[in-house]
């Protein structure tokens, strides 16, 4: 995978760049805008280098207008319409494809949150063009790859609600990791499995082998929860305050996913979490949705080493080593 800093001379060529502007909005308006500022320093880049740069992204949803994105575009350059308007963009058709790699002469992907799907503007256009990483997607490799070889100790902190998703992460982890506290709905799996009474808590169904996990002595769990309606909600503040004798002790932090359900208002401890590891001072990488949306809730995101923009992304990442999209630019 090359860097778009090895493309030689930019002067005067036309650049797609594919980023992932698929930002939170309310109203038409931004609520969270990292996914698009970290993605500015390569069209600035480009900008610098002399080239004609046309901008590409999706939005999730057909209510949210890329009008709202205009104003972080660099003067000169050209926002294409919604990806998603162009079926052949899911179904990463040829003709997609091609007519998107007909608008250029050098194609970058700057989508590190969308590079674990196989859609045209991802792994099609490449075929078609010379294709390059952008700044911020190299970033993300260099960044996240440094778990698979860590510093010691080193505590993985595993939140959030998809078991059958972050399984291979747990089993992959289990033995990289120190430690690893799994928090949110997932713990509710080994709960269930201990024979501990979760009344109708969210629980994934199947057997996924969480006993001989646990047998490990590497996972740490929620002992004392919130529950509301006989449901488990969050983790107590308890908690956090045993978990903070890890946190400070670590050489290297990892933690994706909430404590709690998030979405609901049941933050609390997330909070804490957040609050806790940037206080650290220690080296964290931290990604996900809900983790994302914490740690700007608190202004804290210069607080830690390394945020990352994707979410599903990053857990393919982490479980697989690498992603359509970064296999595409290969």
């Amino acid at each position: 995978m090359k860097s778009i800093t090895e493309a030689g001379d930019l002067k005067g060529k036309r650049v797609l760049v594919r980023v992932d502007w698929s930002v939170p909005m309310a109203h038409g308006e931004i609520i969270n805008n990292y996914q698009i500022t970290a993605t500015l320093p390569t069209l600035k880049y480009l900008k610098d280098a002399g080239a004609t740069v046309i901008v590409a992204t999706h939005l999730e949803s057909k209510d949210d207008s890329p009008e709202a994105l205009k104003p972080y575009l660099p003067e000169g350059m050209e926002l294409l319409s919604n990806l998603r308007d162009n079926p052949g963009e899911k179904a990463n058709s040829e003709e997609c494809a091609r007519e998107l790699a007909s608008r250029a002469d050098i194609y970058v992907n700057e989508a590190f949150p969308e590079s674990h799907r196989s859609y045209a503007s991802i792994v099609g256009v490449p075929k078609f063009l010379p294709s390059f990483a952008g700044l911020r997607l190299s970033e993300e490799v260099k960044e996240l790859s440094k778990v698979f070889y860590p510093k010691k100790p080193f505590l993985f902190i595993l939140g959030g609600a998809k078991f059958d998703t972050k399984l291979p992460l747990l089993k992959k982890f289990i033995n990289i990791a120190d430690d690893i506290f799994v928090g949110g709905a997932l713990a509710h799996n080994f709960f269930r499995e201990l024979g501990r009474d979760i009344g109708s808590s969210l629980v994934s169904d199947g057997d996924f082998g969480v006993k001989e996990l646990f047998e490990t002595g590497k996972i740490i769990l929620p002992e004392e929860t919130v529950t509301k309606e006989d449901k488990i909600v969050d983790a107590s503040p308890i908690v956090i305050e045993k978990l903070k004798d890890k946190v400070m002790a670590a050489n290297l932090i990892l933690w994706n996913g909430p404590l709690g359900n998030y979405e609901q208002g049941y933050k609390v401890a997330t909070l804490q979490l957040a609050q806790l590891i940037a206080e650290s001072g220690n080296e964290s990488i931290v990604g996900g949705g809900d983790t994302l949306a914490a740690i700007a809730e608190l202004n804290l995101l210069d607080k830690f080493s390394f945020v990352s923009t994707g979410g599903g992304a990053m857990l393919d990442f982490l479980a697989k080593g690498t992603l359509p999209g970064i296999e595409a630019l290969k």
